[in-house]
């Protein structure tokens, strides 16, 4: 890994977060934390992460969340509702994400970070 600027969308309760993070520190790499549940993405920012990720919105949700299980599990959403629902709901949101440039990955597991 390069020293170059990474961000990282991350939650600090969430161990897959937090060696992700680690995996970047231990490289030396310059990391923008963005603490997601507390700071939450645009629409803009979200659509913009996606677009990194060359994913769909219902791509990065959390489908083992309670909250999806009991109130979004049986919809049929378009990826602006998705998009919605994300930022009403966080949580919802896989992590961690990194983004480098123009690229981004979900890091799960987490050594797909080292990938990027």
């Amino acid at each position: 890994m390069s020293k170059n600027k990474y961000t990282i969308y991350h939650n600090p309760r969430c161990s897959k977060s937090r060696e992700a993070l680690g995996i970047l520190e231990e490289e030396g790499a310059e990391i923008e934390i963005i603490k997601y549940l507390q700071d939450i993405p645009t629409e803009e920012q979200l659509l913009l992460l996606l677009s990194k990720l060359h994913l769909k919105p219902f791509d990065i949700v959390r489908k083992g969340e309670k909250l999806y299980k009991e109130e979004y599990k049986n919809l049929t959403l378009n990826d602006h509702e998705w998009i919605k629902v994300m930022m009403e709901n966080p949580k919802l949101i896989e992590r961690p994400i990194v983004v480098k440039g123009n690229k981004a990955i979900i890091g799960r597991p987490p050594s797909l970070v080292k990938e990027l």
